[in-house]
């Protein structure tokens, strides 16, 4: 019988499909875990006073102090201190990844009480030098200051030790500062949503809200609610942005509440300034018709703040009678003299029309221009000009600030103009800058912004790199990819065994193969899925290792510190000793892991299998056909026509081969033989540089990594047992 005649009896097909029905209930059964909810959680609330409507914060992010890099630490001596005495901020915020807690070759995490002791020698220095109130310091953790610490109070907990918080007893996640003026309040929210267990990277990047924590920060958004709209102004900070937060157990996200609370923004690090130094995002959702708050101030900007690590970035945050503006830093590009904090000019009024949240119906006009001024020189001169972008950025206005409060010595510059002149359609026609005088003849000039009296919002355009990392919730995203590449497996498995089981007669037979071989490319592919399938040792061994990474251990390793216990890996998260029995946590931090293995190992290990049985398959085919037609004619007119189709197939060198040749001296064997070389190389980390088997072993421990099948050696084993199968040929069958 012709090897493409394929005549399975009902029985086989009813039995495929009661295997395909039960390994899919199989499949999707497993369920997914998050971070466990831990009840509601404390706040600890501090308050400052605050002169007049104008306040002023400082946020620096991801300082990343290593033993490895002593020069982060020095930096903040040398370049932080100074800008801290000349800015003299209300607050300032360190917004996680204090620590890089990694070893020299970056290839394992862990904490390093050296780093600490660095930080917090670095920090009284800086208090020192800057004559700032170590009681304005608020520092939370980020995911590096979390590698490796199995729980709060641990003794490698550092960070409630060595931190400026733990110092000045704040170990509460959530905490609440205040700035109170006459009338008006800026509350600032600080929010840590590290994972509960600290698990060493990579399997560490996301934020983990508990539904206690949220419950918290909604009783606290509602705590401050009782004060006018217009009288509060809200600032959360945190270390991840909202795109690397995972939701609370019961699906609950900040992004609603903060919107739901008229939240002013947002302000994290994280993802340090390589990908972006501009990483902005509006978030706004519509109010319910019954609500009596406008629907735009049922939104909220989120701004991350580049690294101090490699970029030695800070930002100066301003609030202006509830209107919130910032400008970025760049020590390493701005101050041309080293030690020397060089003149900064932050205007806090009008703001900037691309960083606009509030809608025109909810905007009052106001008549004022205001800049903040920081210099260590004095200023003699500050003056406001307004650019007409529409008339080839014409000046058509100067106007003088002044120093509101000299006695204060408060760099606050104010001058009065006539915002109706500047009513526009557009949000981007006028332009404003200020530009400061000191008294050595230096003059200094602000970034060119644009604004509009009206309240309007720019437009903001984002790169398409800024956009998938800083906008897209890849939490959600996370599943859309995992479960596409499980279908796709899936399919790959079932579809032809089904095929195989329902093509019963000849002439469905034929009538498919026809339609299929009028398209060349079509019929590879179908041919691969066919021939390939059939191979009963291979089939049943990639069922049960799709089986075995769905609902099994991947892999075992130290996941919490270097000597803790053993944890293992599943694709729901890792499961980790815990007092309480096992705990189920980190998703989605593993898609780290998860998504490059089954992407560039599985999947492509499979399709190769099936390929090197598709192959072998056709040159069989040849060799038989070659062999019948010496000793007697074909059966039929169908049979000739089934032959010389898989003779098709095979390369041209094979056709005058002997029957003992070998079969990789075709271009195609040459070609599958490349391709499970570079799946052995992507696993065994030589191509891809991280989170691939080597990786793992060295940042989860090499002998247990090593010992896990699934990861190591299964792949291997598949693709060199397929290949050794696949290159003999059985004449006798």
């Amino acid at each position: 019988m012709p090897l493409l005649a394929v005549r399975r009896p009902q029985a086989m097909a009813s039995r495929a499909v009661s295997v395909f029905l039960c390994c899919f209930l199989f499949f999707f059964t497993f369920p997914y875990a998050s971070s466990s909810s831990i009840g509601a959680e404390s706040v600890v609330r501090e308050s400052f006073p605050m002169d007049g409507d104008v306040a002023w914060v400082v946020q620096i992010s991801d300082l990343h102090l290593s033993a490895y890099h002593p020069d982060r630490a020095s930096d903040l001596v040398r370049l932080l201190a100074p800008a801290l005495r000349v800015i003299r901020p209300a607050l300032l915020l360190i917004t996680g990844d204090i620590t890089d807690a990694k070893n020299k070759r970056r290839t394992a995490t862990r904490q390093d009480l050296s780093e600490w002791i660095q930080y917090k020698n670095s920090m009284e220095a800086v208090v020192n030098h800057s004559g700032l109130d170590k009681r304005i310091i608020f520092d939370i953790r980020g995911n590096h200051d979390k590698y490796g610490v199995p729980h709060v109070g641990h003794p490698l907990d550092f960070f409630s030790v060595h931190s400026v918080s733990a110092q000045l007893g704040r170990l509460s996640t959530i905490q609440s500062i205040s700035l109170v003026g006459n009338d008006r309040r800026y509350v600032f929210i600080g929010i840590d949503d590290t994972i509960s267990i600290g698990i060493r990277g990579p399997s560490n990047f996301f934020g983990h809200p508990t539904d206690g924590r949220a419950a918290a920060v909604e009783s606290e958004l509602q705590y401050w609610d009782i004060y006018p709209n217009n009288l509060v102004t809200k600032v959360i900070f945190g270390h991840y942005p909202m795109s690397f937060t995972a939701s609370t157990k019961n699906g609950q996200r900040y992004e609603n509440l903060f919107a739901k609370y008229v939240v002013s923004s947002y302000i994290c690090g994280h993802l340090h300034a390589k990908i972006s130094r501009q990483l902005w995002r509006f978030h706004s959702s519509k109010s319910p018709s019954d609500v009596k708050v406008p629907k735009m101030s049922r939104s909220f900007w989120e701004w991350e703040l580049g690294d101090w690590k490699e970029s030695r970035l800070i930002r100066i945050l301003a609030i202006d009678r509830g209107v919130v503006s910032f400008l970025d830093i760049d020590f390493l590009r701005k101050f041309e003299v080293e030690d020397v904090f060089q003149t900064t000019i932050l205007i806090t009024y009008p703001v900037d029309s691309r960083m606009m949240n509030v809608e025109h119906n909810n905007h009052s006009l106001r008549n004022d221009i205001n800049a903040l001024v920081f210099s260590t020189q004095k200023i003699i001169n500050v003056t406001a000009k307004v650019f007409d972008s529409s008339r080839n950025y014409k000046i058509v206005e100067e106007v003088p600030l002044q120093l509101i409060d000299i006695a204060s010595n408060k760099p606050l510059f104010c001058g009065r103009w006539n915002a109706e002149n500047y009513w526009s359609a557009s949000a981007t026609r006028y332009i404003l800058q200020v530009s400061a005088l000191d008294s050595q003849g230096k003059e200094t000039r602000s970034n060119l912004r644009p604004f509009s009296v009206e309240g309007k919002q720019a437009p903001y355009r984002s790169t398409l790199l800024a956009y998938l990392i800083f906008e897209v919730e890849w939490e959600s995203l996370y599943s859309v990819l995992l479960w596409s590449n499980i279908c796709f497996l899936l399919v790959l498995l079932f579809l032809p065994k089904v095929l195989n089981c329902h093509i019963e007669n000849y002439a469905s037979y034929q009538s498919i193969s026809l339609w299929i071989q009028q398209r060349k490319s079509l019929f590879v592919v179908y041919q691969v899925l066919m021939e390939g399938s059939r191979n009963r040792v291979a089939w049943f061994s990639m069922l049960i290792y799709l089986i075995y990474l769905l609902k099994l251990p991947w892999f075992w390793g130290y996941a919490t510190s270097e000597n803790g216990d053993i944890a293992s890996m599943y694709l729901s998260g890792w499961r980790v000793p815990s007092p309480d029995g096992q705990e189920k946590l980190g998703t989605p931090d593993i898609m780290l892991i998860t998504l490059p293995f089954l992407y560039l190992v599985v999947t492509p290990m499979f399709v190769l299998i099936y390929s090197l049985f598709a192959e072998r398959s056709a040159f069989c085919s040849h060799l038989q056909g070659k062999s019948k037609c010496q000793n007697e004619p074909m059966s039929s007119h169908i049979e000739s026509e089934q032959l010389s189709q898989l003779v098709a197939l095979v390369p041209s060198n094979y056709q005058n081969l002997s029957p003992t040749c070998k079969i990789y001296r075709g271009w195609k064997r040459r070609f599958l033989q490349l391709g499970c070389l570079v799946v052995a190389l992507i696993h065994c980390k030589v191509v891809i540089y991280q989170h691939l088997c080597l990786t793992l072993m060295l940042a989860y421990g090499f002998l247990p990594v090593l010992l896990s099948p699934a990861l190591s050696w299964a792949p291997l084993l598949l693709l060199v047992g397929a290949y050794m199968c696949s290159t003999s040929v059985d004449m006798e069958s």
